[in-house]
């Protein structure tokens, strides 16, 4: 696939957050024609990196109108999880945080050539089986084939599990071209090879101690809710899971330990460590306070996760156009 092919691609996408997927994406070779997001952090995150490279939009999704975007080759986007995390009541549809009308409303006036949308693994289950159906017959009525399929994020170098569900529609000219994007030949780091010199950057003398420890891949990060206390890394099966690892999960630290903090006692995380967790670059810069920037994080898709699925779009378009 030719370079200059792939530069020439275009994305709107909506419920961008922190820029996890737009990021990934990026690197896949789009360029973004418009990042949509509501909260005020995220968007000042968004426009810290990219502010002179996208067009940042801070609103609902429900004001857009996709007929300014006709003709972009990509609608992609997070949309919100609570409808469907089992750490909620699942009302799916019935949540009005449901924004997969929305997505479908836009799929309609942008009319893209391929539409990206990824959401917990609890959209995968029985109990949502209608609404998936309901999905894909809107999209093939839109013109599209569609495909959903469950994505670990450790398949694709990202040193923790994260399984997302993710939605994939293509349009009848390159439908038949894609195909899901393969694992990484490699396993990822452990979290203690991803988070080592991290650790040790503030002159903790059981970092090389804990880095040795933390020999596996990270539990799922979670970002938490706005309606609930600070920053933490989950629910008591969660925090048991990183306590395991060596970590504290009850909070998240201001800095990395220092040369006083004790060698055997569990260390929290830093807003950084968990950002590289999550497959970002160290030098994506997130706003807000500690809280609202774990948040950003947390609730963030993998920036190596949208590439590889970017790159799979690219390819499929690149077919036959």
């Amino acid at each position: 696939m030719a370079v200059d092919k792939v530069d020439q691609l275009t994305v709107v996408e909506i419920c961008a957050g922190a820029g996890g997927q737009a990021l990934g994406l990026e690197q896949a070779g789009f360029a973004h024609a418009a990042a949509v997001e509501l909260d005020a952090d995220a968007c000042e995150t968004l426009r810290r990196n990219r502010g002179d490279d996208w067009k940042i939009i801070e609103d609902d999704v429900a004001n857009l109108d996709g007929h300014a975007f006709t003709g972009i080759d990509l609608l992609a986007g997070g949309v919100p999880c609570p409808p469907f995390s089992i750490a909620g009541k699942q009302l799916g549809r019935d949540d009005e945080r449901d924004l997969f009308p929305e997505a479908l409303r836009l799929a309609a006036e942008i009319k893209p050539r391929a539409v990206l949308l990824e959401n917990v693994k609890g959209l995968g289950t029985g109990r949502f089986s209608a609404y998936r159906a309901h999905v894909l017959g809107q999209l093939k009525d839109l013109g599209y084939q569609a495909w959903w399929q469950l994505i670990n994020a450790s398949e694709h170098g990202v040193p923790q599990l994260r399984p997302r569900f993710v939605l994939v529609a293509v349009a009848g000219p390159w439908a038949s071209a894609f195909s899901w994007p393969r694992s990484t030949p490699q396993p990822p780091q452990t979290v203690g090879q991803t988070l080592a010199d991290l650790m040790s950057s503030g002159g903790w003398p059981g970092a090389a101690d804990w880095a040795a420890r933390a020999d596996r891949i990270a539990p799922t990060i979670v970002g938490g809710s706005k309606k609930h206390g600070g920053p933490d890394l989950g629910p008591t099966r969660a925090r048991a899971a990183w306590r395991a690892l060596g970590v504290d999960g009850l909070g998240i630290a201001a800095d990395p330990p220092g040369p006083e903090f004790p060698a055997g006692q569990l260390p929290k995380l830093t807003v950084r460590m968990v950002a590289r967790l999550q497959g970002f670059p160290d030098t994506w810069e997130f706003s807000g306070r500690k809280t609202a920037a774990y948040r950003q994080v947390g609730n963030a898709f993998p920036p190596p996760v949208a590439r590889a699925l970017g790159i799979a779009i690219a390819a499929a378009l690149a077919t036959g156009a």
